[in-house]
């Protein structure tokens, strides 16, 4: 039986983003972690992915405009680049319908499909992709590796820096109700919040967009929240700007977190604090994965996490009832 990426990455001792890395990005690892990995794979007789010749590949996402998979097409299409891979690609406009066609398309040209966000089940996303080779990012489909951008890490040190901070009600702004990120997103929150005793509230369900958030804001500010937590960068920064419309202003008014921190979060005004996921990690690794059951290798196992991190910027601060926190002598 041929040796797997997951083979290497157990005989070097490191994670399977890390053994992915070494072929994908070997600049980005230190020199010893690269050897031990290439060393592993010698032994292995492992053979990078990408080396049997250019395989064609279809990729689906939601919105081809939002800046996450902008960045997971990026990621997919430079880590392909070397092996000449030609991508094709499927925008479904956030519609489930047109999701269902467009796999079932892609599927009857390409030789294997990265599924990004999905909207639709798993059974039924793997009738539509049949015997096709497929890999899911942040979703699932039956018989497939996932790989899955979990926001839980990043939520949990969110939560526990605004209870430092001294809020007690906070509002979660959902993103498309059939988002699996949103889905595990609002879960991590509930649990949290019921942990630190901090009273929750989530709003409906709103696009992954600006507007999103604009159109949220009367809810977030109605609520009484002190903090609001958002599905993604994007409806948090419609958030900011919604709630400024109605008189409150961030952070002195409302606390606010992102998801994903993308490069609009740092340029925000205030800076927005924003949970760190590993979107270009997520996507050649998804590639690796593909490609691996392209050239015949053994499908792994269940799901790949990649964990993330609260980044903080001014976006959060003490609630207005709270007293300033003494500074340090």
């Amino acid at each position: 039986m041929p040796a797997t990426l997951t083979d290497v990455a157990k005989r070097a001792g490191v994670s399977l983003a890390t053994a992915s890395r070494a072929f994908s990005e070997p600049a980005r690892l230190a020199a010893a972690t690269r050897e031990r990995v290439t060393a592993a794979a010698e032994e292995l007789g492992y053979e990078a992915p990408g080396q049997s010749g250019p395989r064609s590949i279809g990729v689906v996402v939601p919105d081809v405009a939002n800046a996450v998979f902008a960045a997971l097409i990026k990621a997919i299409q430079e880590r392909a680049w070397p092996g000449r891979h030609p991508m094709l690609l499927a925008d479904t406009a956030e519609s489930a319908d047109r999701e269902r066609e467009q796999v079932a398309a892609l599927a009857a040209v390409a030789d294997g499909v990265v599924l990004c966000s999905p909207r639709l089940p798993a059974d039924e996303l793997r009738r539509l992709a049949g015997a096709v080779p497929a890999v899911v990012v942040n979703g699932e489909a039956e018989r497939a590796p996932s790989v899955l951008l979990d926001a839980g890490d990043g939520l949990r040190q969110a939560v526990e820096h605004l209870f430092a901070l001294g809020h007690r009600k906070l509002a979660y702004v959902p993103g498309p109700p059939t988002s699996w990120a949103d889905a595990q997103r609002l879960e991590a929150v509930t649990r949290l919040c019921a942990e630190w005793e901090i009273s929750l509230v989530a709003v409906g369900h709103q696009n992954a967009t600006v507007d999103g958030g604009l159109a949220a804001a009367a809810s977030v500010v109605a609520s009484g929240a002190t903090a609001a937590i958002a599905y993604n960068d994007l409806v948090a920064i419609g958030l900011l700007a919604g709630a400024r419309q109605l008189g409150r202003h961030c952070p002195e008014d409302l606390s606010v977190v992102g998801i994903d921190d993308l490069d609009v979060a740092a340029a925000a005004e205030p800076g927005l604090t924003s949970v760190r996921i590993p979107i270009e990690r997520g996507g050649a690794l998804a590639l690796d994965l593909l490609l691996e059951q392209l050239a015949g290798k053994p499908r792994p196992a269940g799901s790949v996490r990649l964990g993330s991190q609260l980044i903080v910027r001014g976006s959060t601060s003490v609630p207005p009832s709270a007293p300033v926190p003494p500074k340090k002598k």
